[in-house]
């Protein structure tokens, strides 16, 4: 009890020090509180959770955020949102590649260090969940300075990494374009976006809310932006001490010497709306935006029309006008005013007397009017602005038709949402109050969904539940778009009258028809028109003066005709697209800025509530954007007006997470079908069960009986974990972690069955695979063997026939050899066959006359006379060669000798003396019994021996 007094007492004191200006007693009170509260200040930063700290009061949130700070941490829970404090420099290692694949592949990233890298994640896995809604978006929000551009291209960069890595079977080409194209979007969005302001080098100058397109699969397969309110105004009008649209100085600081003559832009020129030239900063990069126009498809062509038109801008902000001496005639121009690139020669005179002199339309006639030196100015801003608007409409039309995906190829998105922060500079104009408006209108969302809409489901749902108090914005929204007065209808009906505004009018029709709303108030004592709104984050005050111009934001028919005439394609198609969708003049002076902006943002307002929003809320620790400097004024004042504090209250006695039965019972049915075996032995599969039975009936009675069944859990626990309501199971984090720890283990017990069985399958298909495989080889065996026994059966029958065939002409031709030699004692020499004449003859010559060896195919060893010369006359090398090697002839020129090859005995003929013809054996013998090394004992030896007893 007396803690709660306690904290009650803190909440006070906070609520008292919200109204102050200033916290002096800031830090005598923190250090108060967590004296009484926390035993250990050393251990503050390791709360990752805001929830965590007690009490919660803004100073113990201060206290521990600053904490954190200090040891260069900069993420941390605030129960459902994310807080993001911005560093101001770079931090080695956040945001790499490594850290990105360890929080997509972690099993429970909320159990990692808070990163923004875990709501992507957690947005991730709702959409491959797929419960409802499927679809998700991720809103950053802060002021101005904050971090959250940063933080949406970090967003970018995860899920272009995450979900465009594919495994399955797709082209890797495609991926890396997909991946390519959508990070591309950036760098052009931001040069012709973005500028820097007095509170950020990089404050985005327009709203977008970028839808990244996933497939059936979860992969990217496109994107596409959608920009609100582009604060053209600071084209042609930039704050003291703030600079331009960051293309402008990066054409001025990247452009080559070339690039610049055909701009006609030399070093030493200077451009009345290009202030603060000298200050560089990290976004100046040309090359940068020029590559990704590249990569996103732009062409050279299309990029030098482009750049020709924004240096013809910036001359035409160094046209000046003078007053003419006579009223009847237009303001005159110095002749350095003459010098504009965007059209060509013919236009040039037409388009400075449209900027001096107004067409009036009286009935069917036109007067032409002379502009006086202001007015002049205006139609020059107002020429500047629209051309620059239509500029970047053109662009982003582009990116969108470069990066978005066939309708037919996606089904689920995730929207990224990275818009203007809160700001309050010392003269606020129309553009200052959109897009407060828009942070009222996000902040408004975020008090719906997460501070009043969870507080009434739970009363509706029957949960016993204690209001928690929170700052709502519904008055102020009420004051700025309600129905049917409010400043925005007023300013409308202002901008729709057929009369020359003025300020102190519409300063007193405010008063008249508002001051019964508390959110807006005057300065009785102030000399310039101007009202006062009370916003969730401050107070801002509004300069009346020029508001209404700027609603109108009149565009003179005449210099849109005349620009459809440029040669400049781009320029010529620009405005050519925007006369079809305006087609008459009458019609463009209905549409105002705010209605515009207004019906934009209720379009955005939709998709929000048809997503669930996951919110990180960037915090700017000091004025200055100076590194790892906490100011707590400066963050204790954004604490209370996010409704950072009462956040954290009901995210920690609350129910965060809501699931219909339906949905419910989908994902965690299983549970119970698994658990039924075990007769509801787990409070999860009593839960689960119960639900279905809740599914089946209706009525008090089954609702009852779902709470009896959870008696398996202690009314403390089922308390603090769960509550059944009327149609939605909510649920903690804890308890969210259970059930899905509970679903993995029994998907991965059924996985490991499936497993099993499949292995079993596998195993006897393959067991029957192999017998069949057995039996096939065993029979195509046997036929191969019975094949080949068959051949070899043949191959020996048919070499048995030529054996025998072989043998008995061998027999037969040594029986001619051996037949009776009577026939050689014929002086007449038998005639020598073709075939003998054909290799040739060796003639043996002695001193009478030679002798003449014919070679015999069969060839026989012979051994020759002693000493006797020899003449060989013979055709063919070969044979010749083969005579010479067979009768062992030495190498000697003129004389050769003939010896014998079988031993020292000699003899001059195998059967004769040598009279005739002898046969010549060179080749195997085919007497079977010839012996080749016959015993040296003999006078005649070896198968000459045999012959001679043959022969004789």
């Amino acid at each position: 009890m007396f803690l709660c007094l306690l904290a009650s007492r803190s909440q006070m004191k906070g609520s008292i020090d919200t109204g102050c200006s200033a916290h002096p007693s800031l830090n005598d009170s923190l250090q108060g509180e967590i004296q009484a509260f926390l035993t250990d200040e050393d251990q503050l930063h390791t709360y990752d959770d805001l929830t965590k700290v007690n009490p919660v009061t803004p100073t113990t949130v201060l206290k521990c955020l600053q904490a954190r700070y200090s040891v260069k941490v900069f993420y941390t829970h605030a129960g459902c949102t994310l807080v993001a404090l911005n560093p101001f420099q770079p931090i080695p290692d956040l945001y790499s590649l490594d850290v990105m694949k360890e929080y997509h592949c972690a099993p429970q990233p909320q159990e990692f260090k808070p990163h923004i890298f875990i709501m992507a994640e957690e947005a991730y896995r709702n959409v491959r969940g797929q419960l409802e809604p499927v679809n998700q978006s991720l809103v950053v929000s802060g002021e101005s300075g904050a971090g959250k551009t940063w933080t949406s291209r970090c967003l970018m960069n995860y899920y272009a990494t995450v979900a465009a890595s594919s495994s399955v079977l797709k082209s890797q080409d495609t991926v890396e374009r997909i991946e390519r194209r959508v990070l591309d979007s950036n760098p052009i969005m931001e040069a012709f976006g973005n500028a820097c302001t007095l509170r950020n080098n990089n404050s985005s100058r327009f709203g977008k809310y970028i839808q990244l397109q996933l497939d059936r699969c979860q992969l990217l397969v496109g994107a596409s932006v959608q920009t609100y309110l582009l604060e053209k105004t600071r084209v042609a009008c930039q704050p003291a001490s703030e600079r331009n649209f960051h293309i402008f100085y990066q054409m001025m600081k990247g452009g080559t010497d070339e690039q610049r003559k055909e701009w006609m832009m030399p070093r030493d020129q200077r451009f009345v709306w290009l202030p603060n030239c000298e200050k560089s900063i990290e976004e100046d990069s040309f090359v940068e935006t020029m590559d990704a126009m590249v990569h996103l498809g732009i062409d050279k062509e299309k990029q030098q029309q482009i750049f020709r038109i924004l240096a013809g801008i910036l001359h035409l902000g160094n046209v000046r006008f003078s007053p003419s001496t006579d009223e009847t005639q237009p303001c005159n121009l110095d002749e350095k005013s003459k010098v504009i690139i965007i059209l060509k020669a013919p236009l040039l005179s037409e388009l400075l007397t449209c900027l001096r002199v107004r067409t009036l339309k009286a009935g069917k006639q036109s007067v032409l009017k002379p502009c006086s030196q202001a007015e002049c100015s205006v139609r020059r801003d107002c020429l500047a602005k629209v051309i620059y608007a239509l500029i970047f409409d053109w662009l982003v039309t582009f990116i969108n038709n470069s990066i978005c995906a066939d309708r037919s190829t996606w089904c689920n998105f995730i929207g990224v949402l990275d818009v203007y922060g809160f700001e309050c500079f010392r003269i606020n104009n129309l553009e200052q109050l959109c897009i407060n408006y828009a942070n009222e209108k996000l902040q408004q969302h975020f008090v719906a969904h997460y501070l009043r809409a969870q507080q009434e489901e739970y009363v509706s749902e029957g949960l016993e539940w204690s209001f928690v108090k929170y700052q709502d914005n519904q008055s102020c929204l009420d004051l700025l778009e309600g129905s049917p007065i409010s400043v925005f209808s007023l300013l409308n009906e202002e901008s729709r009258l057929n009369r020359a505004s003025d300020a102190r009018t519409l300063k007193l029709r405010l008063e008249k028809e508002l001051c019964g709303n508390a959110n807006i108030s005057w300065d009785r004592f102030s000399t310039v028109p101007h009202f006062t709104v009370a916003h969730y984050a401050g107070r801002v005050s509004y300069q009346i003066e020029g508001m209404v111009e700027k609603n109108k934001d009149p565009v003179p028919p005449e210099l849109i005709s005349l620009f459809q005439e440029s040669e400049n394609l781009l320029l010529h198609q620009i405005f050519a697209d925007k006369e079809a969708q305006n087609p008459t003049t009458k019609g463009l002076g209905k549409v105002t800025v705010v209605s515009k902006f207004k019906n934009s943002l209720e379009s955005l307002m939709k998709i929000l509530h048809a997503t669930t929003p996951h919110y990180t809320r960037c915090i700017k620790p000091n004025p200055d954007c100076k590194p790892m400097t906490f100011k707590k004024e400066e963050v204790i004042m954004q604490l209370e007006a996010c409704g950072i504090v009462e956040t954290i209250h009901i995210s920690a006695a609350g129910f965060p997470i809501r699931i219909p039965f339906k949905s419910f019972i989908q994902r965690y049915g299983l549970i119970a079908r698994h658990s039924k075996s075990q007769s509801h032995s787990t409070p999860l599969a009593a839960l689960s069960f119960q639900l279905n039975i809740k599914m089946k009936h209706d009525g008090n009675k089954d609702h009852d009986h779902l709470h009896a069944v959870l008696k398996g859990l202690s009314r403390e626990k089922h308390k603090s974990l769960l509550h059944c309501g009327k149609t939605k199971v909510f649920l903690t984090q804890a308890m969210v972690n259970l059930l899905e720890d509970q679903r993995k283990k029994i998907l991965s017990q059924c996985a490991f069955s499936i497993q099993c069985c499949w292995r079993r399958y596998l195993c006897r298909r393959r067991h029957a695979r192999r017998q069949s495989a057995t039996l096939i080889q065993a029979a195509v065996r046997s036929w191969l063997v019975r094949k080949q026994v068959q051949r070899w059966n043949r191959a020996a029958g048919v070499i048995q026939n030529t054996w025998r065939k072989w043998r008995d002409l061998m027999q037969s031709l040594a029986d001619a050899e051996l037949d009776d030699a009577e026939h050689l004692k014929e002086e007449d020499a038998p005639v020598m066959s073709s075939l003998v004449r054909e290799r040739g003859s060796v003639q043996l010559s002695t001193i009478q006359e030679p002798v003449t060896v014919r070679g015999w195919p069969m060839g026989l060893a012979l051994a020759s006379a002693p000493s006797i010369s020899v003449s060989l006359t013979a055709t063919g090398f070969q044979k010749m060669m083969s005579v010479m090697a067979s009768l062992n002839l030495p190498s000697r020129k003129g004389e050769y000798k003939v010896k014998t090859n079988q031993c020292t005995q000699e003899l001059a003929s195998i059967r004769a003396q040598p009279k005739g013809s002898v046969k010549l054996h060179y080749q195997r013998s085919p007497l079977l019994y010839a012996h080749r090394q016959p015993g040296l004992n003999n006078d005649v030896t070896g198968f000459n021996e045999i012959l001679l007893e043959k022969t004789l």
